[in-house]
C-alpha cells in the first residue's frame, strides 16, 4: 500500500487487513510511506511493533504513488501480491475474489470499478476521459471504468521489476506485459477520512507519462503539423505565382501589406512550433532520465522488513 499523509486511515484499515489472514498461508502487509508530512510512518511503526506481519518503508523524498508501489512490490515476498490504496477506497475484503481468480490460473487480476461512492461528476468524467484517451491513443487497453486495485503473480512481478523506467504508469505497464489477465468487479468506496492528494497536476503528469510512455502518436501529430504547414505554404506560394501571371485574377493587381494577417500567421505558426518542441522535449527528458540511471526511489527508514 502506498501511503501519503494517511495516518488516520491506516489506523482504521489495519484491522481490516489483518482480518484477511485466513486467505493465505502467510499474510504480509507492506506499507510504503511516500515521505508523508504527518505521522503516517509512526502509525506503521506502532502497528508493526504489535504485529510482525506489518512491515513498512519510508521513502527519502516524495516519489509519487507509482514509484511507491514499485518500492513495495520490490520489498514484498509473497507468491501473490495485492496492491491497494491506503485511503480505504479499495476494500481489503475483495482480496478473496482476487485470490480465487489467481488460483484459477490468472497471473494478473484487476479489480474493475463497477461503481464509485461519493464521487463528484467532474472526478468521474475526468477518470473516464483518462481511460478513453489511453485506450484510443496508446498501445495498451485498460478497463474503461478504471482499475487501480490489482493482484500480481510472482512471475509477473519479476518481469515488472526488470523494467527500469522512471516516468511510467504502473497500471499501463502491467497491462502491456501480457500474461494471463482476468477481471473482477467491485465498488470503489468513499475515503475513510481526509481529502484526496490526487491533485490536478498529478493527474496531468500521469496522463503525459501514460501517453508518452506507450504511444508515438504525439510525435506523429507533430510531423503531421509540419507537413500541413509546408503544404499550406507551398499552396499559397503557388497561388501568388498564378495571381502574378494572370494579372491579378485571384487576389487583384494591387498587393497590400496585411499586417493583421501576417501577425496571425506568425503567432499561430510560432505557437505550433513551440508545442512541437515541447513534445520533443518530453520524450527527450524521459530518455535522459533512463540514461543517467539515477535511482527511482531511496528508502529513508524501514521496519520489520525481512533480510533479502
Amino acid at each position: 500500500m502506498p501511503a501519503f499523509a494517511e495516518a488516520r486511515n491506516l489506523e482504521l484499515l489495519f484491522p481490516r487487513l489483518i482480518a484477511q489472514a485466513h486467505l493465505a498461508d502467510e499474510l504480509e502487509v507492506v506499507v510504503i510511506d511516500d515521505h508523508s508530512p504527518d505521522a503516517t510512518f509512526a502509525v506503521v511503526r506502532e502497528w508493526a511493533a504489535r504485529d510482525a506481519r506489518i512491515r513498512g518503508l519510508r521513502l527519502a523524498r516524495n516519489a509519487g504513488s507509482h514509484m511507491a508501489i514499485l518500492c513495495g512490490l520490490q520489498a514484498a515476498s509473497g507468491d501473490a501480491l495485492i496492491v491497494l490504496a491506503a485511503d480505504g477506497q479499495d476494500p481489503p475484503e475483495a482480496a478473496g475474489q482476487l485470490l480465487e481468480a489467481w488460483s484459477a490460473g490468472a497471473q494478473v487480476v484487476w479489480a474493475v470499478r463497477e461503481g464509485r461512492e461519493d464521487t463528484s461528476l467532474v472526478t468521474r468524467l475526468g477518470s473516464r476521459l483518462y481511460y478513453a484517451l489511453m485506450n484510443r491513443l496508446s498501445s495498451v487497453r485498460l478497463p474503461p471504468t478504471g482499475a487501480d486495485f490489482f493482484l500480481l503473480d510472482r512471475r509477473v512481478l519479476g518481469a515488472l521489476l526488470a523494467i527500469p523506467e522512471h516516468n511510467v504508469s504502473i497500471f499501463a505497464l502491467v497491462v502491456s506485459l501480457g500474461f494471463r489477465q482476468a477481471e473482477i468487479g467491485y465498488t470503489k468506496q468513499s475515503r475513510l477520512s481526509g481529502r484526496s492528494k490526487w491533485t490536478l497536476r498529478r493527474k496531468i503528469r500521469l496522463l503525459l507519462d501514460s501517453v508518452i510512455g506507450f504511444s508515438t502518436l504525439p510525435l506523429r501529430l507533430a510531423t503531421g503539423l509540419g507537413f500541413a504547414y509546408a503544404a499550406g505554404g507551398f499552396l499559397y506560394a503557388t497561388l501568388l505565382v498564378i495571381n502574378r501571371l494572370s494579372g491579378g485574377m485571384l487576389f487583384g493587381a494591387v498587393t497590400l501589406t496585411g499586417w493583421s494577417a501576417l501577425m496571425v500567421v506568425l503567432l499561430v505558426s510560432s505557437g505550433s512550433i513551440m508545442i512541437v518542441l515541447g513534445i520533443f522535449g518530453e520524450y527527450l527528458w524521459r530518455a535522459l532520465e533512463e540514461v543517467r540511471g539515477r535511482p527511482r526511489f531511496l528508502v529513508e527508514d524501514e521496519v520489520n522488513l525481512r533480510p533479502r
